[in-house]
């Protein structure tokens, strides 16, 4: 796998779509947040992308859109997320769609909150099409079917009744459940064994089929690498943004994301998907 410091850095102008997942944004990790303006600087460079793909989890915690929205001009100005819509809105002014996914952590992010730069909420799975492949897209976490109770809670999570009801409490009880429903998650993942909180190989298997796909695209797992789901058929797992150094005067962030590259004098059909490492001195 290529490790990049900057995207343009790696044939700028055969870079036609990106794919990230799991950044994990909060105002209580400002270096990830830079790390992920970082990239849209360089996604503003790339002189022939077309997509940006964020495949779930692009937030830590998400209570509702109306979080952002109602705030005031004056609070807005200040807020941490404000330079990011700012930078997107321009990405898709260029030219680029921007196409985003729920997960586990960011369920309640509508479409009101994408429309302020332009992005599209997308379902999973989302099926794209790459060269001659056809790929399957999904967050992820439906694929770890061992974990019985996450996958329960997540059927509750996703239910539009049990949003409707959140959504419609006040934004100190909304905060107030997510801090706990996120100490409890902490509390579980920690006694739970690690191959739980994988994918099951047959529920990749049964994904790929049904879809009739050639390959999948996933994230949620952190546990970047490529596997052979079938005899003939990939999966790809993107990775979450980690801080490899946090106490240092200049922390690192390092991602695994995908590239979708095409060789600008060659047809479509001709395209092909890589991960690569995104790395980024803060």
């Amino acid at each position: 796998m290529q490790t990049f410091n900057h995207l343009i850095t790696t044939r700028p102008h055969e870079v036609r779509q990106v794919f990230i997942s799991d950044l994990h944004l909060s105002p209580e990790e400002p270096a990830l947040v830079q790390a992920f303006l970082a990239l849209l600087d360089d996604c503003l460079a790339l002189p022939a992308l077309k997509r940006l793909f964020i495949l779930g989890d692009w937030f830590e915690v998400w209570i509702g859109d109306d979080a952002y929205l109602t705030l005031s001009d004056a609070a807005r100005q200040t807020h941490w997320l404000t330079p990011l819509i700012a930078k997107l809105k321009q990405l898709r002014i260029n030219g680029c769609e921007i196409l985003v996914m729920h997960g586990n952590r960011d369920f309640l992010l509508g479409q009101p909150f994408c429309n302020l730069f332009g992005g599209e909420l997308i379902d999973e799975p989302h099926m794209l099409t790459i060269g001659q492949q056809h790929y399957r897209l999904e967050h992820g976490d439906a694929l770890c079917t061992d974990d019985k109770k996450y996958q329960f809670f997540r059927k509750i999570m996703r239910n539009r009744l049990t949003q409707w009801y959140l959504l419609n409490k006040s934004l100190e009880k909304r905060l107030a459940i997510a801090e706990k429903m996120r100490q409890k998650s902490q509390q579980n993942n920690a006694n739970k064994a690690a191959h739980i909180m994988d994918v099951n190989d047959e529920a990749v298997i049964q994904a790929v089929a049904n879809s009739d796909s050639d390959a999948l695209l996933h994230g949620h797992t952190h546990r970047p690498d490529i596997h052979q789901a079938t005899t003939d058929k990939k999966r790809y797992v993107l990775g979450d943004w980690r801080l490899l150094n946090k106490d240092a005067r200049k922390p690192t962030v390092s991602a695994v994301i995908g590239v979708m590259i095409a060789n600008e004098h060659s047809d479509s059909n001709k395209a092909k998907f890589e991960l690569v490492e995104f790395k980024l001195q803060v």
